[in-house]
């Protein structure tokens, strides 16, 4: 991981899935791109689009997104590894659920997750 895939003073894109909430769709968790501030979901998510980023912008590194969740991941290297803080806020708010958002999510949606 070189410091050109790791931004720490870029704010995140929002507090939900960028395509999910232009889709009004929902998800299961959010990742954030460490380099450009991208709020995507997870692999379990219907839409993945945290990985869909990478493939799409060639950015590897993400932090989770999720409220007391501090890990990254290099999808390139498919590992765990440290980062540095990255600009607030670090999580979705606390009140926001997860899967989310809040009446989207299908009463379901264990049925649409990618396992």
């Amino acid at each position: 991981m070189t410091s050109e895939h790791v931004r720490p003073e870029v704010p995140p894109s929002g507090t939900g899935c960028a395509e999910c909430e232009e889709a009004a769709g929902w998800w299961v968790h959010l990742r954030r791109c460490a380099q450009c501030g991208h709020v995507g979901c997870c692999d379990s998510s219907p839409g993945q689009h945290a990985t869909a980023h990478f493939r799409a912008t060639g950015h590897p590194v993400v932090q989770s997104f999720e409220p007391s969740e501090e890990w990254g991941w290099d999808y390139a290297r498919e590992r765990v590894l440290p980062l540095p803080d990255l600009a607030p806020p670090t999580s979705h708010p606390e009140d926001q659920p997860s899967p989310g958002p809040e009446g989207r999510v299908p009463a379901d949606w264990e049925e649409h997750i990618h396992a």
